[in-house]
């Protein structure tokens, strides 16, 4: 079954999650703040992004699939920290 990802919107709240597809070449589109204490980072939604949770969550260990390069992870988490600290100010 196809599914129209056209117009849709993935959103996830696990900073760690979000910093892993960024890292594998997702585009974020918005964090959108919910609480004083909670943010929740907005990517398109792709067929690839359901594949990606998918390895990120239930990948064995040392799987190919859900590697990623340290220095592009750590790139990912900065620039989402920083991100995420630019709308409490």
């Amino acid at each position: 079954m196809n599914k129209d990802y056209s117009n849709r919107y993935f959103r996830t709240s696990n900073l760690y999650a979000a910093a892993f597809l960024f890292a594998k070449g997702l585009a974020l589109v918005n964090i959108d703040k919910l609480t004083s204490t909670k943010s929740q980072f907005v990517f398109e939604d792709t067929p690839e992004r359901e594949y990606l949770l998918q390895q990120y969550n239930f990948a064995p260990e040392n799987s190919l699939d859900c590697s990623v390069d340290v220095r592009k992870f750590i790139f990912a988490l900065k620039t989402l920290k920083e991100r995420l600290y630019q709308q409490e100010i």
